[in-house]
């Protein structure tokens, strides 16, 4: 059961014009709704002049964990569709942000519609789209004797080292790709002295 998904590798930009309305539009990487409403935040802040600042964001493997908003544009006009176009992609950990500055001509519901999709379109196109594994980590302890052999695993191939202190009994973070870990734990299991922390 390998967890692939697909995220963005980093910030991208957009422009959509339409009846003298400009839609500006950004795309970038997160890890947490936290995260992506921090981004929302900047923008707005960065924009604030901009009559609408309207946006999506999709977070984890699973692709369950959504949220849009048309910031004051009629509803279902802007934050549905950039985050349809999330979906279109197959993306996650993204949040997509479009500005828009009104040109004085209304561009109606289906108008607003098209103009928020091809915006959010244009944003990811601009970037690249990465291929991602789905991570775990594992934490254990061991006595400082068995330093070595920790090592020698720590630096073999597909794991990385997240977190480290070393003392009379040291603690180590490891990750590597999910599907991986059962055979990794088996390995760490396997040397004097180590317990897991759960």
């Amino acid at each position: 059961m390998s967890d692939f998904f697909k995220t963005v590798k980093g910030v991208s930009q957009g422009l959509y014009k339409e009846k003298m309305s400009k839609f500006i539009s950004y795309v970038e990487p997160v890890q947490t709704a936290d995260e992506a409403k921090a981004v929302v935040k900047r923008y707005t802040n960065e924009y604030h002049d901009a009559r609408h600042v309207c946006w999506a964001y999709m977070i984890g493997t699973q692709r369950n964990e959504y949220l849009s908003s048309d910031n004051g544009e009629p509803s279902g006009t802007a934050g549905k569709p950039i985050l349809g176009q999330i979906n279109s992609f197959g993306l996650t950990n993204v949040v997509i942000v479009v500005i828009r500055y009104f040109g004085g001509i209304k561009l109606g519901t289906s108008g607003l519609i098209v103009a928020y999709r091809e915006a959010a379109r244009l944003a990811i196109e601009a970037g690249e789209i990465l291929e991602c594994h789905e991570q775990a980590t594992v934490t254990f302890t061991f006595p400082y004797l068995s330093m070595n052999d920790v090592m020698k695993l720590a630096k073999g191939g597909d794991v990385k080292i997240v977190d480290q202190q070393f003392d009379n009994t040291c603690t180590m973070t490891l990750q590597c790709d999910a599907d991986n870990m059962p055979a990794l734990r088996g390995r760490i299991a396997d040397i004097d002295g180590t317990s897991f922390q759960e």
